[in-house]
Formats: structure tokens, sequence, C-alpha cells
């Protein structure tokens, strides 16, 4: 089967771009596939953050071109051009945010009136965005109503998808683990030497960007709980500040009394720069406030870590309560606390540890390559 992939990659530094990235590399194992991506993601004013990075090259797929400008339509229809010239058997668009609404939509318009024979599939990352967007329903049904058949990481998606799409043809597949970021597969002692993590630490571990959603605020607030409970605790905190709100955050820290119990490590961090966290950390916390599904979570279980997580979205389809880790309910700073202290208590890392790896097959990209072909073959049957 002949695949173009559109969406991020390389250099593209965002969750999507490494999943996109990934995704073409297990694909391309058993077919042909071509990534078309963006020569303009997001313009300044939206996207403050650096948008790439070409020294981070661990997700990097060739083959590729960049012609997608977000906001110029001659590069819609030069996208749709080339991809009809690649005469695909599959396109598969990479859906997150209805901002791409308006260049999705010309490009597939295009593409359902001169490539018919072309089907169409989307992997919905979120079928809905987090936060508001103007006429987001709007949008994203115009978008999604060209498609043939769906991905989708979680349950929540799944409905929003059916709010949508009439009938939708779709699977319900969980995201799949990033076994990319170890790269050097050092030993927990190995990584907290390079960090200068004691021993005796038990080392807590924030990830990623740090929106409002996310609810760092509520794993801030548990800290002294936790601490009272368990004074060799210690967070770390490894994420850019999206909102440029590291003040807010910092008062905060002021406030609760917990400045020598945290670590900030702030900026985006290179991919070859993650292993030592989550291979020196105890256990990952997600305390978000919302979420369809997070890749922090596969990163964690590439290393073996336990997860603590909000019962939001999709995160308690991953993260199996008393199992894999705890779910706890969201905006709840003493479920939190009460939760990191019983781990800690009761030594379930071990425990957990194991089951995370009975979960493996099932986070594999090769169960993601069966789910592409399934949805194939049902809708050219």
């Amino acid at each position: 089967m002949k695949i173009v992939m559109l969406g991020p990659v390389y250099p593209y530094k965002s969750g999507i771009a490494q999943y996109t990235g990934a995704m073409c590399t297990a694909l391309s194992k058993e077919h042909g596939v071509q990534a078309v991506s963006f020569s303009m993601q997001y313009p300044k004013l939206l996207f403050r953050h650096s948008q790439k990075d070409e020294g981070n090259t661990t997700f990097r797929y060739e083959p590729v071109t960049y012609p997608l400008n977000t906001v110029d339509p001659l590069s819609w229809r030069k996208t749709a051009k080339q991809i009809m010239r690649e005469d695909p058997d599959l396109l598969i668009v990479q859906w997150w945010h209805p901002w791409f609404a308006p260049c999705y939509a010309e490009i597939l318009r295009i593409i359902r009136k001169k490539a018919r024979r072309t089907k169409v599939f989307f992997v919905c990352h979120n079928v809905l965005p987090h936060e508001g967007f103007p006429m987001k329903d709007r949008l994203t049904r115009k978008v999604l109503g060209r498609g043939d058949a769906f991905i989708v990481h979680s349950k929540q998606d799944a409905e929003d998808l059916r709010q949508l799409v009439r009938d939708p043809v779709f699977i319900h597949g969980v995201h799949p683990t990033y076994n990319q970021f170890r790269k050097k597969f050092i030993t927990r002692e190995e990584a907290r030497a390079a960090l200068k993590v004691p021993e005796e630490q038990e080392m807590l571990l924030f990830f990623g960007y740090i929106r409002e959603y996310k609810g760092l605020r509520h794993l801030i607030r548990a800290l002294p709980a936790i601490r009272a409970a368990r004074p060799q605790a210690h967070l770390f905190v490894v994420g850019d500040f999206w909102e440029n709100n590291k003040e807010e955050y910092e008062q905060l820290i002021r406030e609760t009394g917990v400045a020598g119990d945290i670590t900030l490590v702030d900026g985006y961090l290179p991919d070859d720069e993650v292993e030592p966290y989550f291979a020196a950390a105890d256990l990952c916390v997600l305390p978000y406030e919302s979420a369809t599904q997070s890749g922090v979570i596969q990163i964690a279980y590439s290393f073996g870590l336990p997860v603590i997580a909000t019962d939001v979205g999709g995160l308690p389809e991953v993260v199996l309560d008393g199992r894999t880790g705890f779910v706890v309910p969201p905006k709840d700073a003493e479920a939190l606390a009460k939760a990191v202290v019983r781990f800690f208590e009761e030594d379930r890392a071990a425990d957990f540890k194991e089951h995370i790896k009975e979960e493996d097959s099932r986070y594999s990209w090769d169960r993601m390559v069966e789910h592409v072909d399934t949805l194939y073959r049902e809708v050219t049957k």
C-alpha cells in the first residue's frame, strides 16, 4: 500500500510531530510512506515559542516535503497537487485542532474531487481542542466529515467523533509507547548521578509543556502534605511554561512553602536530554484538569515508570488503577497527596513495573500498523 502522511514531522518539536515521525517509521516497514508537512505551521502571533529544533533528530523521517503554509491558500492547492502526484492508496491526516480546518478542508476538497480512489484516514489526537476556539464544532465537522475512517485514543474522543460525524468508521486504540527516548539505557543510579539526585530521594516527575489544563498547580498544593508524610519526596518540574506565566507558579511555590522541595527545569528539553529524568524518577505525575490522552504516559511506560494520573479523558484507560499506577479525581490536591504517599508507603514500584511490562504489546507501534491495515480493509471491501 502507498501512503501519504500529512502532519508535522522533524524538525517540528511538538509531541504530535514525534508521533507522526514514529508512525511513519512504523508504517514504512510494510508500506511505502511519503510524509508531507508544513513550511509554516503556526504564525508567531499564535505560537510565541520556537517551533523547530534542527538538531533534535530522534524522530526524523524521510522522505518528506514541506509545502504547506497554514495561512497561504496557494500552498494549500500546491499541497493537494503534490499529494495527488503521489497517487496514494491512503492519505493519513494528523488532526488535533480546528486551526488547521481551513487548509485541511481545501486540500481534502481537491483530493476528493480529483483523486477519488484515495482513502482518507484521520488520526485524532484531540477531536476537539482542550481550550476554547471560535466555531470549533463547525470547523471540525467540516474537515472530519471528509474522512473515510478514524483512529482515536480515548473514549471521550470516540464520543466527540460520533457527535460530529454520522456513523464514523473508527478504531479506538491506545497511544503507542515512545521507546525512542531510551537511547543509552542508563541505569537509575547513573541517571541520578548525572542529575545529582541523592539515592534516598523519592523523585516525582512532572514533564512536558506547562499549560493550565495540565494542573501543575494542584500538584504544587499537594506537596506540603506529601512532604509531611514522606520527607525525602522531591518534585522535578521539567518543561516549558506555555503561557509565559512562570512567575505565577513561582509565587504559588513560595506561598505553599515548598521552594526547597521543587526543582524547576525551565525550557524546552531536547530529546537527547530526556532519558535521565525518566530513568532517575520513582513516579511520574499527571495532575491534568482535562485531557484526551498523553504521550507523557507512554514515555514513562517505556522506562517502566509508574504513573499517577487524574480521572479525565483517556488517562484512566491507560493508567490502570492499582496495576500500573493510581487514578485520582482532578483538581484535588488532597487526593494527589494521598496517592503519592500510598505509592511509597505500600512500596508499589516493583509491582506496577511488572504490570507495565505485561501491557507492553498493547502499546506497540506494530499494533498501530494493524489498526491502519484493518481500517483500510474495512473501507475498501
